[in-house]
Order: C-alpha cells, then structure tokens, then sequence
C-alpha cells in the first residue's frame, strides 16, 4: 500500500514514499493510464517508484517476478513485528537525517500526533507542497530537493534493517500482470529498460512454465508444477499482447494467437459462453467454476474477453468477436445487476460497443525509429479503446498474414507514415504530426 500527496490540484509532483509491503500483482498500468490521462507528473512517480522496487526486490536472476514479501519482520530486540521493516518513528529519522533535516522531513511526511501503526509511523503527506513549505519558509523546489535527499537517506539505513521474508514462488498470472505492466509503461514512457524487464520475465514463463503447449501455474526450486488455470492462460496471453505493443515484434502477437488457441480448446464453454477456471486438464470436480468477480486481481473472463476483442481488431478474424459477445452475454445479468463486482469486465464492453482505433506505422525499410515522432504524439494522449501496429516496409506482407489491416501499407515518400482507422476504413496517409494528431483526436 502507499500514500499519494495532496498537491496544488488532486496531486503532487513529488513521489510518495511507499510502503514496499506489496506483492507484483497488482496492474500498474492503471497509473500509467491515468499519466495519459491528467498529464499529473504523480503518476509517473508512482509507476517508476514501484517498478524500481518491483526490479530492486522483487526480481529473480532469471528476470521473472517473487510472489510476495511478508508483513512482518524483526525488530532490534529479536521480535517479528508488523510492518516494522517499512515504519519510522521521531528518533530514528532524527538519528539518520540530523535534527534540522528531521524537522523538516517529519513536518512533511506528517510524523506528528499519534502514531498511526503499531506505535510508529507510516510516512504519507496529508497536505499540499505548498502549504507545508510555506509553513516551512522554504520554496516548493527546495523543499522537494531535501525529500529527494532525504529519502535515499532513509532508505539507505533502512536496507541496514533484517529484511522481511520473501515467497520467492513465480506465479504465471501474476508475473503476467506484472509483464503487462512493464510493457505498457515502457511504450508510454518510452523506458527501453522496462520493456526489456517484460521480455525477459516473458521468455522465462515460455522457457520454463509453458511446456508441452501445457501452461503450469507455479515455478519453484527449478521444478514448474501445478497445471494452469484460466487466470494463468488469460494474462498471459493479454502480456504477449502488451509486449507486441511495446516491441513491434510479431512473434508476440504470434505466440498470443497460440497460447488463446490452447485457452479456447481447454477452458471454454461452448455451449453457454465464457470460460471455466479450470480446464480439461485438471480433475474432475462436481461443478466448474467461471469466475467473474474482479477484485484485487482481475478475473480470467474479465481479461480473456477483452483479449478476444483485441485479436479480433488486429486480425479481423470475426470467431473472435463473436466469441466475446457470447462471452459478455453470458455475464450480462451479472453486469447489469452489479457492474462494480466486474469493473474489469466493463472494459471489455466499452471495447466492444467502440469503434476502436486501428493506428498502423509503416517505417522505411530498416529505420524503424523514424515512426516515433508519431508514437510520442501517441503515447501522451488517453485512447482507452486502440491497437498499435508498428511495420519496417520490409516486413509489410509477413505482417498483413496476421494484420490483415496492413497489406498494402506503405511508407509515403521514403516517410514514416500513419494509418488511422475505424473498422478497416482509413484516413488519408499522415507522413507529419499534425495530420496524425488530428486524425487520431477526431
């Protein structure tokens, strides 16, 4: 969990001070989306301060992602307390920062009152930067500088601290949320480190935990074990698909088309729609479960329906779209009835009653970084509803075999060149931003 400033509006530009007690399940690309969004410098802060930590901590040699690290961990006197590793009190900060610098960091991270966990503090800033530098006399910029500082201060001598117990399991589902994360994040904030993180942690779930066209649920001890649930199959493949985003790479995409093969093959429910949590691979149980309520982790019918209305927009093939309709429509009384128990799945409704974007970047041959003026103007703009496609010339007809919506595509005049499109049909050709730009606002 951590603590988001209050700034001059909804937020602060600084970064808050997190509380590292987390597991890599959790999608972060919801920050990422909300940056796109408000254009608030928080977000990113938030995104690239759990990510740091997430490759700091939370990251095996082989690049895949631990399951989680434990609440409680031990104290000076030998005890296990909660939280401990992740709390502070007066005296500490004091101790590390000096009187003057600890006056000023507890003033801004609120280490007044009573404590507010187990009789120490988390740090977390209730009140804007302005108000607290005022009070303070200190100009905003100023003020920020020293809780840089300070922070890598306080971290420091908090590595000193016996570190909590890690479960160093390597969940497929949540190492898929967690690939998804670093995919999108690096496309949007153009970080190369953080989508090369995703491939790694990618080729580690294909090298070791997808056998046998089989996918398995957990890897521990060098030993893949424990056959793959829906939720397994359907982040993952909604990971290939980010990655593809992120890469330009087909072999991605290729091996999401697969890997959703194997997922309607074993998991769906034909006859009924939407897919069972277990596929026909595991026991027999009386009944079989579809799980639908997205909760802290979404729901694997959540994902896998927004999945199919993906491919469907970049391959056209229309047995994927009228598998999510039948998929949506078999959760429709649910939706109508309790639409925050599948907030997840509502995405996929606002996909599938869109008209989707379909934005293709044709490069020159062998200059594929000449299409990112293009992708900037992209990636600073909140499209919830698209898909990306990025084509060296070169490889226009290997492409158009899957996105059939590429054949033909060219590069305009030895120019990158933009195709914006609603259901197959395009705009004209856009070799400069400001065409681009336009097409894609309309």
């Amino acid at each position: 969990l951590y603590k988001r400033p209050l700034g001059e509006g909804k937020h602060a530009v600084a970064c808050p001070w997190i509380a590292e007690h987390t597991t890599p399940s959790t999608p972060l690309s919801t920050d990422t989306v909300a940056w796109q969004a408000t254009g608030d410098e928080n977000f990113r802060c938030v995104v690239n301060d759990i990510l740091r930590y997430v490759r700091r901590d939370m990251t095996s040699p082989e690049g895949a992602f631990y399951s989680a690290t434990d609440a409680d961990s031990l104290t000076p006197d030998g005890h296990r307390e909660e939280g401990y590793f992740f709390t502070w009190t007066p005296e500490e900060l004091e101790s590390v920062l000096g009187k003057d610098r600890a006056a000023i960091v507890t003033r801004y991270y609120n280490v007044s009152g009573p404590p507010n966990f187990e009789g120490r503090y988390i740090l977390h800033t209730p009140e804007s930067i302005s108000k607290i530098a005022a009070s303070l006399k200190m100009a905003s910029t100023e003020l920020l500088t020293m809780i840089e500082e300070s922070r890598e201060l306080l971290y420091q001598a908090r590595k000193l601290r016996p570190e909590p117990l890690r479960d160093e399991k390597i969940l497929t589902s949540w190492n898929a949320l967690m690939i998804s994360a670093f995919a999108r994040t690096g496309l949007v904030f153009e970080e190369p480190a953080y989508v090369e993180q995703a491939k790694r942690a990618a080729h580690f779930i294909l090298e070791h935990l997808y056998v046998n066209n089989r996918m398995f649920r957990s890897f521990k001890d060098g030993c893949a074990r424990h056959n793959g649930y829906l939720e397994d199959y359907a982040f993952f493949t909604a990971a290939l698909i980010d990655l593809y985003e992120a890469t330009h790479d087909l072999i991605w995409l290729k091996k999401a088309i697969e890997l959703e093969s194997i997922l309607e093959k074993d998991f769906e429910d034909r006859q009924n729609g939407g897919f069972f949590m277990t596929g026909i691979y595991h026991e027999e149980l009386i009944t079989r479960e579809k799980p639908y309520a997205d909760t802290a982790v979404p729901s694997g019918n959540s994902v896998q329906a927004l999945n199919l209305m993906r491919l469907y927009a970049f391959t056209t093939d229309d047995t994927y779209r009228l598998r999510a309709e039948k998929t949506l429509t078999s959760f429709s009384s649910i939706l109508y009835s309790a639409p925050a128990a599948m907030s997840e799945m509502l995405l996929a409704v606002d996909f599938f009653t869109d008209t989707p974007l379909e934005i293709i970047v044709v490069t020159p041959a062998n200059r594929k970084n000449s299409g990112q003026p293009f992708l900037q103007e992209l990636k600073k703009r909140f499209i919830p509803n698209r898909i990306l496609a990025l084509i060296d010339e070169k490889n226009v007809d290997a492409a158009a075999r899957i996105i059939p919506l590429v054949t033909d595509k060219c590069a305009v005049d030895d120019k990158a060149t933009a195709y914006v499109c609603r259901k197959g049909t395009c705009s004209l050709p856009a070799t400069e931003s400001e065409d681009f730009i336009r097409q894609i606002e309309k």
